[in-house]
């Protein structure tokens, strides 16, 4: 049980490091459950609480500006809500015997005292050795800025006015005087992969997407990535599958990618290999890391030390399905665990909850989604004996105009029946309908269970069986056989 009544932790600062989802999320829940305790956040940069996951449409240019990916402006977190607020302040040290953070800011450093502390710092893109990363026209895609500098590189009309107290301001309107880039390569086919190669088929570029694996979208299978590879493909998009990428080639600027004996001519390049969890200033301090490499957390969101908390893209959260520690650096996952452990702070104790990594993108016309367990040898490695079925219904009514192929992947553990998870791909009504399984995931379902859910049907929107309970169905034939 968590004990939250001692005099300083009621009374004394909560400080948070990082201003993003789950630190602005918890910032704000403290706050308004015990409107009498400082709250203070520290953000190193200039943007707090936006939709880094509206990044590859603001580049698309499906959102018009970066300002509409922000949630809540740092003045209304500061004089509607009552957070003591400090962008541009880096914390660069905890001292957990003092209690102490050290923070670098405009006037210079200084030491601020907590009763307790949440340790919000996020992830970064992870940036590969390879050669030429320094070059000119190569980018990474994990905050507002990098998307700013990459449509000035593309020449579009970047806010460089939305910047004033960063380089990439000025670093995207020298990008715009450039030549404007007829080709960019992609390197990575995950989530920003598939989103940047849209992204920048929408403005006309020659795509080339290279991915080290034999597929791309991994988390969601290989069923799933087929379908979506053959899309990539009729929209122009170049893949480069099971081709490991060496470097960037270029004087200055990038002007191709090396691939084993392959060379390809590029005028941009997009480096989009994943994220990895901030966790040098909490490893310093000695907070302990878990399995993952993230930072480990109890089903409170408290670290190895009972006045340090942890959460968003930082923090470990157990799975629902495996009841393990596990990493999905997700918006929803963060926003959660920030709020719960806001309110525990405050005096409610409260869980951060589970995750099943439930996810979705889009692929151009493809909606593409995923939760739970999909990958058989995942399953067999949590000590599930797994079955999976994959089947093709229609999203709608056969008869109903409109109507489109989704394609389902679901799996069950053979022993107790249970569903294990679930990857669609489709047109329409996939985003939607892996939620289904999500929550059957969270109730503990069998797959018998699941195959007799009392789903809506009306000809414009399903089947008489939609195509969750036909696979439920197929499974549960397969799981009794």
């Amino acid at each position: 049980m968590v004990a939250a009544s001692e005099e300083l932790r009621m009374s004394g600062p909560f400080v948070i490091v990082g201003g993003d989802a789950a630190g602005m999320s918890a910032a704000s829940k403290a706050k308004r459950d015990d409107p009498d305790r400082d709250v203070l956040v520290f953000e190193k940069g200039e943007w707090v609480s936006y939709g880094a996951c509206g990044l590859p449409y603001y580049v698309k240019g499906d959102v018009e500006t970066l300002e509409d990916l922000v949630s809540v402006t740092p003045e209304a977190f500061v004089e509607e809500r009552g957070i003591d607020l400090r962008t541009n302040h880096e914390v660069t040290a905890i001292d957990r015997e003092r209690r102490t953070v050290t923070v670098e800011g405009p006037d210079g450093a200084f030491d601020q005292e907590y009763a307790d502390l949440l340790i919000a710092t996020g992830a970064h893109a992870v940036v590969p050795p390879f050669d030429g990363m320094d070059l000119d026209g190569v980018f990474t895609l994990h905050d507002m800025n990098e998307a700013a500098a990459i449509r000035g590189y593309l020449g579009l009309d970047a806010p460089s006015a939305s910047l004033p107290e960063t380089g990439y301001g000025e670093a995207a309107a020298e990008y715009a005087e450039s030549e404007q880039p007829e080709s960019v390569a992609v390197i990575g086919g995950g989530y920003v992969g598939i989103e940047m190669a849209e992204a920048f088929a929408a403005h006309g570029l020659d795509v080339h997407l290279f991915e080290m694996l034999p597929h791309t979208l991994q988390p969601f299978g290989a069923a799933a990535a087929t379908v979506v590879e053959d899309h990539l493909r009729e929209q122009g998009v170049d893949l480069h599958l099971d081709t490991a990428v060496d470097g960037m080639v270029g004087d200055g600027h990038v002007e191709a990618i090396a691939a084993g004996d392959l060379t390809v001519p590029v005028d941009l390049a997009l480096v989009g290999v994943g994220v990895a969890p901030n966790t040098e200033l909490a490893e310093a301090a000695g907070i302990e890391l878990g399995p993952t490499g993230a930072i480990a957390t109890d089903e409170y969101g408290r670290t190895n030390d009972e006045h340090v908390f942890a959460a968003g893209d930082d923090a470990e959260m157990t799975h629902v399905v495996t009841g393990e520690p596990d990493h999905v650096p997700l918006a929803l996952t963060a926003n959660r665990a920030g709020r719960a452990i806001g309110a525990t702070v405050a005096g409610d104790p409260t869980p951060v909850g589970e995750i099943a990594g439930t996810a979705a993108v889009k692929a151009f016309d493809l909606e593409v989604a995923r939760t739970g367990v999909v990958d058989e040898e995942a399953a067999r490695e949590a000590g599930f004996d797994p079955v999976s079925v994959t089947i093709t219904a229609q999203s709608r009514a056969h008869y109903y105009p409109g109507d489109e192929e989704i394609q389902v992947t679901l799996l069950g553990d053979r022993e107790s029946e249970r569903v294990l998870g679930a990857s669609m791909v489709g047109r329409e009504g996939v985003a939607k309908r892996i939620d289904t399984v999500a929550t059957a995931l969270y109730a503990g379902m069998t797959v018998h269970q699941l195959s007799y859910l009392d789903l809506a049907y009306a000809p414009p929107f399903s089947p008489v069986w939609d195509p969750v309970l036909t696979a439920g169905k197929v499974l549960d034939g397969k799981l009794s056989s």
